[in-house]
């Protein structure tokens, strides 16, 4: 093994911590008959619509996927979609009461699970953090310029 043992491989521990909160994450939105993708469509739909299309690229999905999750959600009467009146060529995508109940929830649990965390961490560790993940983030995007991808911005 190299110099750095694996120990200090940030992209392990950012994975791995991903993993397990995308497990919790999951299986909360399960107990309720979500996915996480439901939950985060919930979050991510303005008041004023948003178009299908800039979804997908928001959540890292597929067209496919995409589709079958809104799909479901409309099944499930959590959205609703809708021509863009000044672009007829634009679909948006709207909550509905229940979907607008449900974004409650879910945005609750993130808050709470978030508010969690961040108590148990003093102010100077967490801004170090902050400060360390845009470092990689930077030298991530630096990353995918030298493979010609792009970097989308998700929020």
């Amino acid at each position: 093994m190299s110099k750095i043992q694996k120990d200090y491989y940030l992209d392990f521990y950012v994975r791995n911590a991903w993993h397990k909160i995308s497990r919790m994450y999951n299986q909360k939105a399960k107990e309720h008959g979500l996915t996480m993708s439901i939950g985060f469509i919930l979050l991510i739909v303005d008041k004023e619509g948003t178009p299908s299309t800039q979804l997908g690229p928001r959540m890292g999905m597929e067209p496919t996927s995409l589709s079958r999750t809104l799909k479901t959600m409309e099944d499930k009467g959590y959205i609703y979609r809708e021509m863009d009146k000044n672009d007829k060529r634009r679909v948006l995508i709207y909550l509905t009461k229940k979907g607008l109940e449900l974004r409650k929830e879910v945005k609750q649990y993130i808050i709470d699970f978030n508010e969690k965390i961040l108590l148990s961490i003093p102010k100077k560790k967490l801004q170090t953090f902050f400060e360390i993940m845009d470092i990689v983030e930077e030298h991530i995007d630096d990353e995918l310029k030298s493979i010609n991808i792009t970097n989308q911005n998700f929020y």
